[in-house]
């Protein structure tokens, strides 16, 4: 059985589909029938959550048709809400753990809503080269006279570009050669490239996710290249951010995140509103999930 979470909601709806599969025995699916579990369900992602024998913690392992990730931000809101559904009440804390890194998760009751927050980790940051740029910039078939200044490498788990224009028009109207985007960011190691505007009063802003790498075209939703975005721009003096993303994809989403100062950098927290939609059986090449 899995479930269906609308994650990062924008106003209550739309949101990105996130397939949510109560993994009791980790070993019973194989690698190649969890990646097939999204392709059953029509999601992008699937996640699988296991809870330790004391139910002290609760382990995510996160998948889409391309294979496992280490972590995935919209998947973790999925599961906040998903666990929160589960638990009942208004308000709920939830130890996480992906990846080896252990987390909490907050989630918050409203109505069928649930709205969940998380801790991303550590964000690095770094310059790419200008031929690294370049060569992103060629395969999203965008100019550098709408490229904005502050193109980053950033990573939490896997590296992303991120990738600033000069406004969400620029950003909307973009039509990424997709091969070529994939064989840009398989060359310089990126999951995937993050394409932005510059944030207007009070941090709202645009963005696109375009990730074929590891077999998502566009993304309606990603709550941890937002994280990174965040990290970014704390270091310019803004706080918090708010970012309208699948609307190419007739799925509006929002997601939001704060930065503040930490000992070893920027300390960020993530996070959107979810519901469930729909419980639903499908088998997975053979296993029933």
């Amino acid at each position: 059985m899995a479930r269906i979470v609308n994650a990062c909601l924008r106003d209550g709806r739309g949101g990105s589909p996130t397939a949510i599969v109560e993994d009791a025995d980790p070993a019973a699916l194989s690698e190649a029938q969890r990646r097939r579990i999204p392709v059953l369900h029509g999601t992008s992602h699937a996640v699988f959550v296991t809870t330790t024998a004391d139910e002290s913690i609760v382990d995510l392992r996160f998948f889409t048709a391309g294979g496992e990730l280490p972590a995935c931000g919209h998947g973790t809101v999925a599961a906040i809400a998903f666990l929160a559904d589960r638990a009942g009440g208004d308000a709920h804390e939830f130890t996480l753990r992906a990846s080896g890194r252990t987390f909490t998760g907050r989630a918050v009751r409203e109505g069928r809503h649930v709205h969940a927050a998380f801790d991303p980790g550590p964000v690095t940051l770094s310059e790419p080269s200008p031929a690294g740029v370049r060569l992103v910039l060629d395969a999203l078939g965008a100019g550098t006279d709408r490229l904005a200044e502050g193109v980053r490498v950033a990573s939490i788990g896997r590296p992303r570009m991120l990738v600033p224009l000069i406004s969400p028009h620029a950003v909307a109207a973009l039509a990424p050669d997709l091969d070529r985007l994939r064989a840009a960011c398989d060359r310089l190691g990126l999951l995937g490239c993050y394409v932005h505007s510059a944030p207007v009063a009070g941090g709202r802003l645009v963005a696109r996710m375009f990730a074929p790498s590891i077999g998502v075209p566009e993304d309606i939703a990603n709550a941890n290249s937002t994280a990174c975005l965040a990290a970014h721009l704390a270091g310019r003096g803004i706080s918090g951010i708010s970012v309208d993303m699948g609307d190419a994809l007739s799925h509006p989403a929002t997601i939001t995140a704060s930065a503040s100062p930490g000992p070893h950098g920027p300390e960020v927290l993530v996070g959107g509103v979810a519901c469930r939609v729909v419980d639903v059986s499908a088998q997975a090449g053979g296993a029933a999930p």
